[in-house]
This record gives structure tokens, C-alpha cells and sequence, in this order.
């Protein structure tokens, strides 16, 4: 039974999840009670470390202070990590997001395969690497929360599952937005004369079926038999097909913070963006998985039944080069019980501060000539595929642009134009939030995750690993001296603050991005 609490909701929820076990998958309850204390505990740090950084609790002894006023504890300090929002989560919102991760963990490494089919292509090769960093996001506490899913949803479809039935619909050609995604789709269903085939995640044609049931009733939406086995990423909704393809379908569950439905502007946006990166990036280390083509049926709340198609790495790659998804770097290796990055290192035969050097300056100068030219991209590690080759950084694989942010004037200066879909959240005229979206992602939550993983794994000085990326982000201005908002961002990066994204008080408020000033080890 249940070895980290014996009363309270936490145990509760363990005792239903044995129970769906017992039935659905009954080889793995003994695992899932073995591993929960550990979930527990890795759900448990995230939170205790979020919540100093935030300042919503004061920072107590034992943490290990990092860059950005990050804190590392080796514990959570509590056995129920929902204690540790005792009298600031009043709703009990983010305290069933909590319980959700903490089993949802469990389950997931009760089923944790870290073995990698030989002769994998490299889609599929990433996506099993992917699974290493079974905690999901390196820093949100609800890496793991899939509210809407219970437990059979979860054994069916999440990552360790290894694969999920992609179904189809037809659509009436007059209530469909966008392109043909059965044209241009390998394998499908074809639709009857006057429709158009839309692809659907397996849990969300089951969901479709009864939410939509009046437009099934009077035609606008038919039922098509067949279905593709296809594989979960790390994102979920985002699905590798047989052919090579991704797609990235409306899942209307919460993962971490945010329901994965899709609106209509990504799957308008999408291959517009795609377009306008190819035109502004002219660098050959940077591969751009473009997403080629975006449909969606607004009927209802216009989310439900959208699809993105993205390309693949498969036929792209040079001989030796091998793409590693930037969330599986800090994850362990259980083969050689090493991180993915401290092997990368050794393999490579030079120092920890060599390799930081030359991986920033693979994934930095491009990023900041983007965002001068009014484009930052969310270049967390989850949307990042560095390749290497011979453990040397190699080439950067970018992936999912839904979530960057545009700025009309900086684009227009630089000789580009956009047309946005209506209402895109994507567009902003405001520097501060451009800058905010590129500075968390790919300094504080991409680079900030390697140097901590640096310094456990190869003893790198963390000031002075800072120094090295302040380094190679100045000699990136020098070449930018001319351009006209090189020198403000350039200013903004090094300030002695800069903003954090509060993933903790976002969720505890219910809106919005929230970001607090933190401490910026690029200054001085």
C-alpha cells in the first residue's frame, strides 16, 4: 500500500489509481506503489523551488542557490508536496494539479523503458530519447498534470505508452478553415465528395463524437472508419506518423498549465511563420522543423478539431550526426547513470567549459539576431533538437513556433511583413514582452538547466560558466553593432534584473503570464 502518506487526498488519489491498476494494468501496481515516494518527492523539490524563487515562501536552509535566484533542494521537505501550499492556494486549484503530477509520475516510471530500437530513424530515435526526462519540464512542478485523463486515458495514450491511434472525420467543405491535411497526409482515409478529411488524436475523436454530436446528426461532420498508429512525443498532442510526419492535434486536457486544444490562428499562423523564418534565418547550423500546412473547423469553440503538420529530421541529418531533444540533456542515462550531457562531454574529449562555449554559440547567435529583426522564438529545451556529432555541438533543430512573439515595427525595419490571423496572440508591439519570451526560455530555462547539470556532473564553476555566455552573447553584438535595436537588447540582456516567468503564480491567479524581476548573472 502507500508508504508517503497514510490519510489525506494525495493517498486517496493513490488508492483509486491502484485500484484502475488492478484492473488496466495490473503488473504495474507494485511498481506504481514503489515508485510514488520518489514522485513525491521530484514533484515535491520542483514546487519548493518555485516557490522561493517567487517569493511566495521564504528560502530555508539546505537549498543551493543558482543563477536567477534558482534554488536547488536535494528534498521536497514534506512527504505530501500539497503541503507546501498550505494558506496560498485557497481555491485548491493548483493543489489537484499537484496530486494529478505526483501519480501520473509514478505511473510513468512504474513504465519507464529508457531502451532505444537500433536502426531507429531520427524522429523516432528522439522521441525515445525524450522519454528519459520522464519528470517532463525541467523546471514547472506539473510537468506531469493531465487533468481530463484518468488513468486507462493515461496507460492508453501518454508517452510511455509508444504509440496512439491517430482517427479521422470528414468535414463539409463549407464548415473547414484551412488546408487539405488528407492531401497532404500519407495513409489516410479518404473523404466523401464535398468534405475533407481532418485528422483527430484517438482521445479526442471519442471526445468530438459527443461534444459535436448535432453537427454528426445533420451532416457537417461524418464519421470515417480506419486510423494510424502513431507515436506520442513529450508534447502529446504532437504525434511522429509511420511516414515521417509530425502533427500536432487539439488534445483538450490540461498538461503542466495549459488545456492542448489549438486555435484557429496556430493553424493559420503556423506555415505563415515557417515561411518567414526561412527568409530571415541564413545560418546552415539551424534546421527549422516547418510546419507546412494548418486546418481547423470553428464550429463550437473553434479548438477542438485543429491539426498542425510539421516535418521531420529523417533524410536531413549528416553521417555521425545524431539530433538529441534539448529536454532529454539533463536527464540521466540509465545505462551509464550519467546525464545525456555529461556524456555528450566526455565524449567529446575537451572541457565542460569548452563544450558550454561552443553549444552557446551554436544556440545563442541566431536566436539574438532573430529577436533584433523582431522574432523570439521560445527556445526552451523542449522546443530545441541541438544535433551533435562526435559529441561536438552541430547543428540546432527548432520546433514548435506557436508560442514565439512577433513585433510588427522591428519585422517592418527589417524588411518583412506578416499577415497574422485576427486576434494572434503571437503579435505584440511591446519590446518587453519580445524580450521576456526569448530571455526565460532560452537563458534561464535552457542554458540556466545546463550550467546547474555542468557543475554536479564535471565540476564547472557557475560564475564563471556565466561569464563564458556573456562572452559569446557580447561578441554577438559586436557583429550587430549597426543594427537598430541590437544595442537595446543588448543592454536589456546584461541589466542587473531581469524578468522571470512565475509559473507557480500564474497558475495560483489563473491568468496570464506573470513575471517577477530576478537576479542576472550576465551583469557587470
Amino acid at each position: 500500500m502507500i508508504h508517503i502518506v497514510s490519510t489525506g487526498r494525495l493517498a486517496a488519489a493513490a488508492t483509486r489509481t491502484e485500484a484502475a491498476l488492478a484492473v488496466h494494468a495490473p503488473h504495474l501496481v507494485d511498481a506504481f506503489t514503489r515508485h510514488l515516494p520518489a514522485a513525491a518527492d521530484t514533484v515535491g523539490r520542483r514546487l519548493r523551488a518555485a516557490l522561493v524563487r517567487e517569493d511566495l515562501t521564504p528560502r530555508t536552509a539546505g537549498g543551493h542557490l543558482h543563477a536567477f535566484h534558482r534554488v536547488e533542494y536535494p528534498h521536497a521537505g514534506v512527504a505530501d508536496p500539497v503541503d507546501l501550499l498550505a494558506g496560498i492556494d485557497p481555491t485548491g486549484t493548483m493543489s489537484a494539479e499537484i496530486r494529478n503530477a505526483v501519480i501520473n509520475l509514478a505511473i510513468a516510471l512504474a513504465r519507464f523503458d529508457p531502451a532505444v530500437p537500433d536502426g531507429a530513424n531520427p524522429d523516432l530515435r528522439a522521441v525515445h530519447l525524450e522519454r528519459l526526462a520522464v519528470a517532463g519540464h525541467n523546471l514547472h512542478p506539473c510537468g506531469r498534470t493531465r487533468l481530463g485523463w484518468d488513468t486507462a486515458d493515461v496507460l492508453a495514450h501518454d508517452l510511455e505508452a509508444g504509440h496512439t491511434p491517430l482517427k479521422f472525420i470528414a468535414v463539409r467543405d463549407d464548415a473547414h478553415l484551412g488546408d487539405d491535411l488528407g492531401a497532404v497526409l500519407e495513409g489516410v482515409p479518404a473523404a466523401p465528395p464535398g468534405y475533407r478529411t481532418q485528422p483527430l488524436h484517438g482521445w479526442q475523436h471519442d471526445t468530438v463524437l459527443h461534444r459535436y454530436a448535432d453537427l454528426f446528426t445533420d451532416g457537417t461532420l461524418r464519421r470515417l472508419d480506419g486510423h494510424l498508429d502513431a507515436v506520442p512525443t513529450s508534447a502529446l498532442r504532437t504525434l511522429l506518423l509511420p511516414g515521417g510526419q509530425y502533427l500536432k492535434v487539439s488534445l483538450d486536457i490540461q498538461v503542466t498549465s495549459t488545456r492542448r486544444s489549438i486555435s484557429v490562428a496556430s493553424t493559420r499562423n503556423g506555415p505563415a511563420l515557417s515561411r518567414l523564418l526561412h527568409r530571415l534565418v541564413d545560418d546552415d547550423r539551424i534546421l527549422l522543423m516547418a510546419e507546412t500546412a494548418g486546418a481547423a473547423v470553428p464550429a463550437g469553440s473553434g479548438r477542438d478539431l485543429s491539426a498542425i503538420v510539421r516535418t521531420g529530421l529523417t533524410g536531413r541529418l549528416q553521417p555521425g550526426e545524431l539530433a538529441i531533444p534539448g529536454g532529454a540533456l539533463p536527464a540521466y542515462d540509465p545505462v551509464t547513470g550519467r546525464t545525456v550531457l555529461a556524456g555528450l562531454v566526455d565524449q567529446s574529449g575537451g572541457t565542460a567549459e569548452t563544450w558550454l562555449t561552443d553549444y552557446t554559440r551554436l544556440l545563442l547567435p541566431p536566436l539574438l539576431r532573430l529577436l533584433a529583426d523582431g522574432v523570439a522564438l521560445e527556445a526552451h529545451l523542449q522546443n530545441c533538437l541541438p544535433t551533435f556529432r562526435g559529441g561536438h555541438p552541430h547543428r540546432l533543430a527548432l520546433r514548435d513556433f506557436a508560442g514565439l512573439r512577433l513585433h510588427p515595427g522591428r519585422l517592418a525595419d527589417a524588411g518583412h511583413t506578416i499577415d497574422l490571423w485576427p486576434g494572434s496572440v503571437v503579435g505584440t508591439g511591446d519590446t518587453e514582452i519580445l524580450r521576456a519570451k526569448l530571455g526565460y526560455t532560452a537563458l534561464q530555462a535552457h542554458l540556466g538547466e545546463l550550467v546547474i547539470r555542468l557543475a554536479e556532473s564535471h565540476h564547472l564553476d557557475e560564475t564563471r560558466a556565466w561569464r563564458v555566455i556573456r562572452e559569446v552573447v557580447d561578441d554577438t553584438y559586436d557583429t550587430l553593432s549597426t543594427h537598430r535595436h541590437a544595442a537595446a537588447d543588448h543592454s536589456w540582456l546584461i541589466a542587473a534584473q531581469v524578468p522571470h516567468k512565475a509559473l507557480v503564480r500564474m497558475r495560483l491567479a489563473g491568468t496570464g503570464d506573470i513575471h517577477i524581476p530576478v537576479s542576472n548573472p550576465l551583469h557587470g
